[in-house]
């Protein structure tokens, strides 16, 4: 996973959240806009955590990846959610909102990307593991080592 994609992404947040923070800085005085409050903070949170990683030029790992990015979306959903239902009340411009759906959108390919990624190393672990069970002559359920698959065979009956 490249964290220079992650460097814009967390560019194109500040920047909506500086925006909407900016636009209306009434909106956290206004009772029963704080869920946004909280949604925006913890969601900057995250992109500061992104941003940390790569000025520390560590590569996440696609796990990593994937874990983060998909919370990083989930608090999308969820803002994108608050936004829309109370976007009068709290004075939210539709293009805060649309900002925040294109960059979900983005963020959720990236997750995509990186889960993909996950996905196929698992698959490959899996087929190395039984290749080299396969690989093993000795590696039967009656074998002489007593593993799982085939192998040389111990006879059966009297000896």
């Amino acid at each position: 996973m490249r964290l220079r994609t992650a460097s814009g992404l967390a560019a194109t947040l500040g920047f909506a959240m500086a925006s909407l923070l900016i636009a209306s800085p009434a909106s956290a005085q206004v009772s029963g806009c704080e869920p946004l409050q909280k949604l925006l903070t913890t969601r900057q949170s995250m992109v500061a955590k992104i941003t940390a990683a790569q000025k520390a030029k560590r590569k996440m790992t696609p796990q990593e990846a994937c874990s983060t990015f998909g919370t990083l979306v989930n608090n999308g959903n969820e803002t994108i959610k608050f936004a829309n239902a109370n976007k009068d009340w709290c004075q939210i411009p539709v293009s805060f909102i649309d900002g925040l759906k294109a960059d979900n959108a983005r963020i959720a390919t990236f997750r995509g990307q990186a889960c993909n990624a996950v996905k196929q190393q698992a698959a490959m672990q899996r087929r190395a593991q039984q290749q080299a069970q396969s690989a093993n002559p000795f590696a039967g359920a009656d074998s002489i080592t007593g593993g799982a698959g085939g192998g040389m065979k111990v006879p059966r009956g009297a000896l």
